[in-house]
C-alpha cells in the first residue's frame, strides 16, 4: 500500500508575516475583537453563509496576534472554511501547513476545497501526507480522493484506495462506493463498476445512481434499467436524479412503454415538478417521435425554465420539425427568457441542412451580437453546423477564431468536420497538433481520424494510443479501428478488433464476413455466420448479402440453399428486400443453377442493376451465349437498369466470331447511355476490340474512359503485348505509375508478355526484379515461364536453362513447356529432351510435350528416335487427342 504514497510533500512559504499583520491593524474595530477571547469575536461574524476575503483575513492577523489560531479547533475550522468558500486555496494550504497537529476534519476540508479549485494533485499529496500521518480517515475523506482520482483519470491509485476502503470498513458508505464506480465508468470498464456495486447488499440510492448513469455513459443501457427494478423491488425510493437517469435509458433502448410507467411512477413519487425529470420525459417522447406528448408535458408546467425550454427545442429537432425548434426559439426570445449555450447548440442543430444556411449565418450574427461567440460550445456547435452544409471553410474559420483550445469538443469536431469533407491530410495534421498543443485526443478524435486514412502504420499507432490511455473499449472506436484494418486489408488485424467488441451489432458481423469472403477466405464466412447466429443475433439484409456473397465465392450451392431456407423458415423481411434477392440470383447463377437464377429473377417486384448482370454474367461464364443475349434484349425491352456491369458482363460474353457484330451493337449502347467513359465498360470494350485485331479502336475505347482503373491499364497493356507492340506497351505502363496507381500480378504478367514479344529481354529482367523490390509482389512460376519466354524467343536458350535452375521456387510444368516450345522453335534436342523429362515427372499423362519434343528430333531427322517415342508413348497409354477445326 505504500507504492502509492512516494511522493514527499514540499511545504509551502506562508505569506503571513508581520507585515501582513500590520496592514489590516488599521482596520480593527473593538466592536469585533476582544484581547481575552478572540475566538468568540471570530464565531460571531461567522455565523453568516459567506465572509468576505478582506475579513477573513482581518480575523486570520487577530488570532495569530493572539497565538491562537493554531490551537483552537474552531477558529481553524472558522478561518479554513471562510478561505475555502472565498475560494482562496493557497491561504488556506499555508494556514494548514503551519498546523502542528491538524484534525481530521481540516484535512477533509482541504482536500475537498483542492478538488473544487481544480487543484487535483495538490489534493493527492495531500492525502499521502494524511495516510502516513496515521490520521483516521472516514467516508468523507475516501469520497473526497476519489473523485480527485477520478479528475486525475488514475485507476490505479484509486483501485488502491478503495483498498483502503474495505479495509477500514466504509465498504457501505454510498458516498464512496459511487465515487468509485464513476471512476470505473469514466475509465471505460463499466464491468468493474458493476462488480463495486453489486459486492455487498447494502445499497443506497446514491449508488444506484451512480450505476445507472455510469451504465447510460457506457451504453449499457438494458443494465440501467434493470438496476432500476431491482431498486424498485428493494424498496428503494428513487429520486428525481434517479427517475431523469432512467427516462434517458428508456428513450436510448426505445423502450418507450417502460418510459411511460416510469412517468407514473415520479408522479406518484412526487417528482413530477423536478424540472430534469420534466426535460429527461420531453426528450424521450420527441426521441420516439411522441411529439404531442412532449408537447403535452411542456405545456403542463406554468414557469419554464432555459432547461425545459432547451429540451422542447430539442425535442422538435430530433422529430425534424426544425421551423417549429426556430419559431419556439423566437418565442423564447420574446418572453425574455434567458438563453444558454445549450439553447444555441440545440438551435444550430437544427440549421444543419443545406436549406437553412442563410438561417445559420444569421444565428452566427446573433451570437456575436449576444456574446457567445467566444464559448465553447457554441463554437463546437457552430463548426458542426457549417461542416454538414458543405461550409467547410467557415468550419475553419469558427475553429481559428477560438481562444479556449483546451477544449476536446472543438478538436473533435474540427476532426469530423474534416472527415466529412474527405480530407484526410488535415484531419491528421489537426491529430498531431493536438497533441502539441497538450491535449489528449478521445475516442471521438480517434473514430474521425480512423474513418477517413487509408495508412496501416498510422491506424495501428492510433491503435497503440487507444490501448495505452484504455479508450479502446468504447464500441464505435473498436468498430471503427476494425473498419480501418479491414480498408488496409489487414484482415488478421481486423479480425482481432472483431473479436473484442462486446456488442457486436449487424454492421460489424456483416462487415467481418464480407471481408472473410473478399480476401479468399469464405469458409471462415461462413463459420462466423453461424457463431453470429449462435448469439441469438438476428441477420439483416446486409449480413445475409455478405454470407451469400461467401456461397457464391465457393460455389456452394447446398450452403446457398440453407441459408435461403432459414430465411425463409423464420419469415424475416430481410428476402423481401431488392438487396438480398439480387444476392440470391447472383448466388444461384454463380453455383451453376441458372433455373432458380432465373425463376427468382423473374418474380423480383423490383429488378434491379446488380440482378440484372449477375443473371447475364452466369449464363455467360456457363457458355449460354444465346441466353444471356437474350436476357439483355428483354431488359432492353422491358425498360430495366443498365449499368456499367451488366454491359460489361454483356461484353465479356461476346463469342470470338460475333465479337465485331454485337460488341459495336454494345458500344454503340454504352455511348447512348453514357457508360462508355466507365472504368468497366471501357477496359471490356478495349479488349473486345484487341481481341478482333483493331488496335485502333481498342486505343480509342482506352481514351474514352474518364477515371482508368488497374483492371483498364492492365487490359491495355495486354493489347499492346498480344499485338507485338511492346515498345507501345511499356509506355502505358510508365503513364500507369505517373498516375499513382500501383500494378498487381495480372499487369507484370501483361508487362513480360510484351517483353517477350518484342524480344526485350534487358526490360524483362527489370521488371522481374521491380515487381518483388519495389512492389512488395513475389514473382509466381507463371511470371518466370514468362522469362522463359522472353529468353527462349531471342534465341537465348541456355541462358534459360540456366535461369530455370537458379529460380527461387520450384519450376511447374509452365515453366518447362514454355522451355520445350523454344526448344521446338530452336531445334534444340538435348533442351527439348531435358523438358520433356520434368514435365513428365510433373503431369505423367500429359501427352503434348511427348509429341513436341517428337517433332523436334523428326526436323532433325532423328527418325528412329521418333520411332522408340511413339513407341513408348503407346506402352505408357499416352495418347495425344486429335485437333479438329471449323473450316
Amino acid at each position: 500500500m505504500n507504492s502509492i504514497f512516494k511522493r514527499e510533500f514540499q511545504p509551502k512559504v506562508s505569506v503571513f508575516g508581520s507585515r501582513s499583520i500590520s496592514a489590516v491593524t488599521a482596520l480593527e474595530t473593538q466592536s469585533v475583537f476582544s484581547e481575552e477571547q478572540p475566538e468568540i469575536s471570530f464565531q460571531e461574524p461567522c455565523k453568516s453563509s459567506f465572509k468576505p476575503l478582506s475579513e477573513t483575513k482581518i480575523l486570520h492577523a487577530r488570532f495569530i496576534r493572539a497565538q491562537s489560531s493554531v490551537k483552537n479547533f474552531s477558529a481553524v475550522k472558522s478561518l479554513l472554511d471562510g478561505y475555502y468558500r472565498c475560494s482562496r486555496m493557497d491561504y488556506a494550504l499555508q494556514l494548514f501547513d503551519r498546523m502542528t497537529v491538524p484534525y481530521p476534519f481540516c484535512w477533509n476540508l482541504i482536500i475537498s476545497g483542492c478538488n473544487r479549485a481544480l487543484l487535483f494533485r495538490e489534493s493527492w499529496e495531500y492525502f499521502c501526507r494524511m495516510h502516513k500521518s496515521g490520521v483516521c480517515m472516514d467516508g468523507f475523506t475516501y469520497g473526497g480522493i476519489l473523485s480527485a482520482c477520478e479528475a486525475l483519470e488514475s485507476v490505479i491509485c484509486g483501485e488502491q484506495v478503495y483498498g483502503l476502503v474495505m479495509k477500514n470498513g466504509f465498504f457501505s458508505n454510498g458516498y464512496v462506493r459511487s465515487g468509485m464506480i464513476d471512476l470505473f465508468v469514466k475509465s471505460c470498464r463499466f464491468n468493474d463498476a458493476l462488480k463495486v456495486f453489486y459486492d455487498f447488499q447494502c445499497c443506497n440510492v446514491v449508488c444506484c445512481n451512480a450505476i445507472i448513469s455510469g451504465a447510460i455513459k457506457s451504453r449499457k443501457h438494458w443494465n440501467a434499467l434493470d438496476i432500476f427494478i431491482q431498486m424498485c423491488r428493494e424498496s428503494l425510493i428513487p429520486n428525481g436524479v434517479t427517475f431523469s437517469s432512467v427516462l434517458k435509458a428508456c428513450a436510448a433502448a426505445k423502450e418507450f412503454e417502460m418510459g411511460k410507467m416510469v412517468q407514473v411512477w415520479a408522479t406518484k413519487c412526487g417528482c413530477e415538478n423536478d424540472v430534469f425529470v420534466q426535460t429527461a420525459l420531453v426528450d424521450m417522447y420527441a426521441k420516439g417521435g411522441f411529439l404531442n406528448e412532449a408537447v403535452k408535458v411542456f405545456a403542463e408546467k406554468s414557469g419554464h425554465s432555459v432547461v425545459s425550454w432547451t429540451a422542447m427545442i430539442n425535442g422538435f429537432v430530433q422529430s425534424g420539425d426544425y421551423v417549429s425548434a426556430l419559431q419556439l426559439f423566437v418565442e423564447m426570445r420574446q418572453k425574455g427568457v434567458e438563453i444558454n449555450d445549450f439553447t444555441i447548440s440545440s438551435v444550430l442543430t437544427a440549421c444543419a441542412k443545406s436549406a437553412m444556411s442563410i438561417v445559420a449565418s444569421q444565428i452566427h450574427s446573433w451570437i456575436f451580437k449576444a456574446g457567445f461567440y467566444q464559448d465553447s460550445l457554441v463554437k463546437i456547435s457552430l463548426i458542426n453546423t457549417y461542416s454538414k452544409i458543405g461550409a467547410y471553410d467557415l468550419s475553419e474559420m469558427v475553429f481559428s477564431e477560438a481562444e479556449d483550445l483546451q477544449h476536446l469538443g472543438l478538436w473533435a469536431n474540427m476532426i469530423s468536420a474534416c472527415s466529412l469533407s474527405q480530407s484526410p491530410s488535415k484531419a491528421i495534421l489537426l491529430f498531431q497538433r493536438m497533441f502539441h498543443e497538450g491535449v489528449k485526443p478521445d475516442e471521438v478524435c480517434c473514430s474521425s481520424v480512423l474513418g477517413i486514412i487509408n495508412c496501416l502504420n498510422l491506424g495501428r499507432q492510433i491503435h497503440c494510443y487507444a490501448l495505452k490511455f484504455g479508450i479502446i473499449g468504447d464500441m464505435i472506436l473498436s468498430s471503427t479501428l476494425f473498419t480501418m484494418y479491414s480498408n488496409c486489408f489487414s484482415l488478421l488485424e481486423a479480425y482481432t478488433v472483431f473479436k473484442l467488441i462486446e456488442c457486436k451489432d449487424n454492421v460489424s458481423w456483416a462487415s467481418m464476413i464480407s471481408d472473410f469472403a473478399h480476401h479468399g477466405r469464405p469458409h471462415e464466412s461462413i463459420r462466423l455466420f453461424r457463431e453470429m447466429l449462435s448469439e441469438k443475433t438476428m441477420p439483416d439484409e446486409m449480413t445475409l448479402n455478405a454470407v451469400l456473397s461467401a456461397c457464391s465465392s465457393l460455389q456452394s450451392l447446398r450452403t446457398g440453399k440453407e441459408i435461403h431456407g432459414f430465411a425463409f423458415r423464420c419469415r424475416t423481411d430481410e428476402f423481401g428486400n431488392g438487396g438480398s434477392q439480387s444476392a440470391l440470383v447472383n448466388m444461384y447463377a454463380k453455383c451453376g443453377d441458372l433455373v432458380s437464377a432465373r425463376r427468382l429473377f423473374l418474380i423480383m417486384p423490383h429488378k434491379d442493376k446488380f440482378s440484372c448482370s449477375s443473371l447475364i454474367a452466369g449464363y455467360s461464364q456457363r457458355g449460354y451465349i444465346c441466353e444471356s443475349i437474350q436476357v439483355f434484349k428483354e431488359i432492353l425491352a422491358n425498360d430495366l437498369p443498365v449499368d456499367s456491369f451488366t454491359v460489361s458482363s454483356m461484353l465479356s460474353s461476346v463469342p470470338p466470331l460475333t465479337q465485331s457484330g454485337i460488341g459495336l451493337q454494345l458500344h454503340s449502347q454504352s455511348i447512348k447511355r453514357g457508360l462508355d467513359s466507365d472504368a468497366s465498360v471501357g477496359s471490356s470494350l478495349a479488349m473486345v476490340y484487341s481481341k478482333c485485331g483493331s488496335i485502333d479502336q481498342c486505343c480509342r475505347a482506352f481514351e474514352q474512359i474518364q477515371c482508368p482503373d488497374l483492371f483498364s491499364w492492365t487490359a491495355m497493356i495486354s493489347s499492346y503485348a498480344q499485338h507485338g507492340k511492346g515498345g507501345k506497351a511499356l509506355m502505358v505502363f510508365e503513364l500507369m505509375r505517373k498516375s499513382e496507381i500501383a500494378p498487381d500480378s495480372k499487369t507484370f504478367t501483361s508487362l513480360l508478355s510484351a517483353c517477350s514479344h518484342s524480344g526485350l529481354v534487358q526490360e524483362g529482367y527489370f521488371f522481374l526484379k521491380s515487381m518483388k523490390e519495389d512492389y512488395g509482389i513475389e514473382p509466381s512460376n507463371r511470371h518466370y515461364a514468362c522469362m522463359v519466354d522472353v529468353l527462349g524467343r531471342s534465341g537465348r536458350l541456355e541462358e534459360a536453362e540456366r535461369f530455370i535452375h537458379e529460380m527461387p521456387v520450384e519450376p511447374d510444368a509452365l515453366v518447362w513447356k514454355t522451355l520445350l516450345a523454344a526448344s521446338k522453335v530452336h531445334g534444340e534436342v538435348r533442351l527439348g529432351q531435358l523438358a520433356t523429362g520434368k514435365i513428365s515427372e510433373l503431369e505423367p499423362f500429359e501427352a503434348g510435350s511427348c509429341v513436341s519434343l517428337s517433332n523436334i528430333r523428326a526436323g532433325v531427322g532423328q527418325w528412329e528416335e521418333v520411332l522408340k517415342l511413339r513407341s513408348t508413348m503407346r506402352g505408357k497409354g499416352v495418347e495425344k487427342e486429335p485437333g479438329w477445326s471449323y473450316f
